[in-house]
């Protein structure tokens, strides 16, 4: 029987609070700050069998990112030195860049399609998605594969 396992890639605000609660407890157990299942779910305010049911199936886009490839599509204004602004965001966080296409612009608006190879060095995929969300001229910003 083929693997049916499907993934997606979601905004923290449209994911159940409960999971992001698993989340939460899984940082606290890595960093420490709890010393068992018991004491992180209790600071989290979930049940223990909630936390078992939920902390193979969710983790921090970032966590799992690293020897991957990212591609994400940014539709932008069409403005001189924003993709240079962009491609400059990525530099920061010392991610590869394997790829760049930018469409024509159409009524001032282009389409960006952007391959990075994420490194050992590179840092949180998640601040620098948001670095790149929070410039003038950008419409969004949507991860279409990590592979």
């Amino acid at each position: 029987m083929a693997d049916s396992t499907k993934y997606y890639v979601l905004k923290d605000k449209a994911v159940p609070e409960v999971l992001l609660k698993v989340v939460e407890a899984k940082r606290l157990l890595e960093t420490g700050k709890a010393m068992s299942v018991q004491e992180a779910t209790d600071k989290v305010e979930i049940s223990r069998s909630s936390f078992y049911k939920y902390k193979d199936d969710i983790f921090p886009f970032h966590d799992n990112a690293k020897g991957r490839t990212i591609t994400m599509v940014i539709q932008l204004d069409d403005e001189p030195g924003l993709l240079s602004t962009v491609l400059n965001i990525v530099a920061e966080f010392h991610a590869n860049i394997l790829t760049i296409h930018q469409s024509i612009p159409v009524n001032g608006v282009a389409s960006l399609t952007l391959s990075i190879d994420v490194l050992k060095e590179t840092g949180d995929l998640s601040q620098m998605v948001d670095r790149v969300e929070a410039q003038d001229g950008i419409h969004y910003l949507k991860i279409l594969s990590r592979e």
